[in-house]
């Protein structure tokens, strides 16, 4: 009995770290679409965007039934990684929240 207690808290402990190892390898590229996209400029970031749109044109054009799994996983993996890029070549935008939306409405109403 004692031998299945320490051989499952073993198992237990290699797979943590194991996950732990994993989570730590994980980088967020953003960053470094954000460097790449302050070098350039405005009018190399329009060419850049417009190649993006024509990837994934080209991406959603595609026959995929006929694609194994491996290469189905590669392509999203790649439309999220254009998906940053992109977002980090646009100015981000704005962004509002209900309450904000709900205050102005009210001033407009007080307003008018």
């Amino acid at each position: 009995m004692k031998k299945k207690v320490y051989l499952f808290a073993v198992a237990l402990l290699l797979t943590v770290f194991t996950f732990n190892a994993n989570a730590a390898t994980v980088v967020d590229n953003k960053d470094a679409y954000k460097e790449a996209a302050a070098k350039m400029t405005k009018e190399q970031k329009e060419a850049r965007i417009e190649e993006i749109k024509d990837r994934v044109e080209e991406i959603k054009a595609m026959d995929k039934s006929q694609l194994n799994k491996a290469e189905k996983k590669e392509l999203k993996s790649e439309l999220k990684e254009l998906n940053k890029e992109a977002q980090a070549m646009g100015g981000g935008g704005i962004y509002l929240s209900v309450g904000a939306i709900i205050i102005i409405i009210l001033v407009l109403i007080l307003i008018l």
